[in-house]
């Protein structure tokens, strides 16, 4: 692989929730300082130079005053539904050469509603939903229950609970009121899948795009029904929570079809280098688009990403290093 002089963008997880009445889950998108360590550990095993950027106003200072041949942008940004876009769309206009989607598409995946609509649109299976920005149009939601609601823009399963899903109206009202409570934005209603959960990573681009893997997220207790891969169980997921590669409940015919799911979602909503396609079955089996997540977590301990590669035997160095091969290949100032 050539060697670069790597800058890496990114957005600390701050020791204090800005205000008092923060969510729990305020700032559990961001990063680490662990993760940023073993990301720059890697590049520079791989043979790169690295700085470290940070993200916001640092990151512009930095990259303005010294370049980089190359972000490896894992900046969830700050502020909007469109903050994964900041870094992109500064590396564009700066034109430097950097790792993950376009400024369009991380703009457009963030927001559940519209990543869904545009899925739909393609043709691409995807549960039924509503958007709602008052609790009282949560009595004007016409789908069947049990129903699945959260924030309508946010990642890292953030406003997720095991109470997010809804058996009945009052129980509706009540999740949709927390969420508009604590997240301010909108809240996404869609009809809950009771079948097996499984996430799918795809590397590349477009019609060269390929998938990397796919896992099951199972429940300990076997309840797939009534499985929620929330904040409950994600901080507890050595307990609650089982990782099968390959998927363990599912049939070839039906992994085939998930592949089919998740590529077609990764390429119609114009994902690169690499991505995380979360997809849910339906009762009969089918697999349907839940989200995507076009800046995938890379803790090399808890982010599922990195999960999935080692239950691939894929090492975390070759995880990273995949990542930096994809931006090299479709990027000319790079050749």
């Amino acid at each position: 692989m050539k060697s670069l002089d790597v800058g890496l963008a990114f957005d600390l997880r701050p020791d204090l929730p800005s205000h008092a009445d923060a969510p729990l889950d305020a700032y559990e998108e961001y990063d680490c300082r662990e993760t940023i360590e073993a990301l720059a550990e890697a590049l520079t095993r791989l043979g790169h130079g690295t700085r470290l950027l940070g993200g916001g106003r640092a990151f512009l200072d930095a990259v303005i005053a010294e370049p980089p041949q190359l972000v490896f942008n894992l900046a969830e940004g700050r502020g909007s539904r469109s903050r994964e876009a900041h870094v992109p769309a500064a590396c564009e206009m700066l034109r430097v050469p950097y790792t993950h989607s376009d400024p369009l598409t991380m703009a457009l995946t963030l927001d559940k509603s519209m990543a869904k609509r545009v899925v739909q649109s393609a043709g691409i299976r995807t549960a039924p939903f509503r958007v709602i920005e008052a609790t009282a149009d949560a009595d004007r939601v016409d789908l069947p229950f049990p129903l699945f609601v959260k924030p309508v823009a946010e990642g890292s399963s953030m406003g997720v609970r095991l109470s997010s899903r809804v058996s009945d109206r009052s129980a509706l009202v009540r999740e949709v009121d927390r969420c508009l409570d604590a997240y301010r934005q909108p809240v996404l209603i869609e009809t809950y899948l009771s079948g097996e959960e499984v996430t799918v990573a795809v590397r590349g681009q477009g019609q060269s795009a390929r998938v990397f893997g796919m896992m099951e997220v199972a429940p300990s207790d076997g309840r797939i029904a009534q499985f929620v891969y929330g904040l409950e169980a994600k901080r507890n997921y050595r307990r609650q929570v089982r990782y099968h590669v390959p998927p363990r409940s599912l049939t070839g015919d039906q992994c085939a079809d998930a592949e089919r799911v998740a590529l077609a979602a990764y390429r119609v909503l114009g994902c690169r280098d690499i991505a995380r396609v979360d997809l849910r079955l339906d009762a009969e089996g089918r697999a349907h688009f839940l989200e995507i997540n076009p800046l995938p977590g890379l803790n090399p301990v808890t982010s599922d990403l990195c999960i999935m590669a080692g239950l691939l035997g894929v090492s975390y160095q070759a995880l990273v290093g995949g990542i930096v091969e994809e931006a090299i290949r479709r990027s000319p100032a790079l050749q």
